[in-house]
């Protein structure tokens, strides 16, 4: 995380949250969110007007993918100063973006080490790391089937609700707070 952003949080400890604003989807893009994208739809549903607007600016997306953070909790959020900005996932906390190597690394530049591999119920492929769970970039597949066939990496059956359970995230804390008022 910035030294900056850790200065604002101990100048302004009570800023509020935000919920709704931000999403990551599958490809490991980040979208704004404005009312009209957060009235068409949940971001995990995929629905192009529900995703919002995707960001363009290099140095803001560089900013968002140092300060972003998963808690214990399970919740995703990009540290903006003082303020928590909960992000809306379409998939996972990490998207993984693999090397012809086998190397491994997230949507937000850091290299990982792999634990083990899953398949959902639509055949999408997960990786558990250090760093925790995360979807294979679409692209990565190919390389993904290499290291399977060449039995480096053994897949397990499963589906999308158990492993939300298992690697314990939350797709939408904007909803899950909305649930609690």
């Amino acid at each position: 995380m910035d030294e900056l952003v850790k200065k604002a949080m101990l100048k302004w400890p009570n800023v509020p949250d935000c919920y709704g604003w931000l999403g990551l989807d599958a490809r490991g893009r980040w979208f704004m969110r404005d009312e009209a994208a957060q009235r068409a739809g949940d971001f995990a549903s995929g629905l192009l007007h529900a995703k919002g607007s995707e960001l363009q600016h290099d140095k803001l997306i560089d900013f968002i993918n140092r300060n972003y953070v998963v808690n214990n909790d399970g919740f995703c959020y990009f540290q903006n100063g003082p303020q928590r900005v909960f992000v809306e996932l379409q998939a996972t906390p990490w998207i993984w973006r693999l090397n012809p190597d086998y190397t491994i690394h997230s949507h937000t530049g850091i290299h990982v080490f792999f634990e083990s591999a899953f398949t959902d119920e639509e055949g999408r492929l997960y990786l558990s790391t250090n760093l925790g769970l995360g979807l294979v970039h679409s692209q990565d597949v190919f390389l993904a089937v290499d290291a399977i066939e060449a039995k480096k990496w053994i897949v397990t059956d499963t589906n999308t609700n158990s492993l939300m359970k298992q690697f314990k995230y939350v797709q939408s804390p904007d909803r899950m707070q909305k649930s609690q008022l």
